[in-house]
């Protein structure tokens, strides 16, 4: 292995941009994860950045299995909305009704450079 190697990156440090709990999606630049433990905003919170959750979604919208979902910075609450501000996060990974409080989202890990 390299004698510059880290770590996987599978689980990262990040501040937390605001107060958060276990569970919550967060997003720093151009990182997203689910954060693993409460940190209040400032602190250092481990966030999970790949692999499959189940998250908060806009409730009016139905998702398809594979549709880009995107990720509202300042609420942690996911979306298929392009608007201007919110990040690119992963792809649903099941069908989620029009109305549902959750859907399930594969993570990306980064949003593409492309996207950015």
């Amino acid at each position: 292995m390299a004698k510059n190697y880290i770590q996987p990156g599978h689980v990262v440090s990040v501040p937390a941009p605001r107060d958060i709990t276990s569970g919550t999606l967060v997003v720093v630049g151009l990182l997203a994860g689910i954060a693993q433990h409460d940190a209040l905003s400032g602190a250092p919170v481990e966030i999970v950045t790949e692999g499959v959750f189940t998250v908060p979604k806009t409730s009016a919208q139905a998702w398809a299995v594979g549709q880009a979902i995107y990720v509202i910075p300042g609420t942690g609450v996911c979306t298929t909305a392009t608007t201007s501000g919110n990040v690119l996060v992963g792809a649903a990974l099941a069908v989620a009704s029009n109305p549902s409080a959750t859907g399930v989202v594969r993570l990306n890990g980064a949003v593409p450079a492309a996207a950015a």
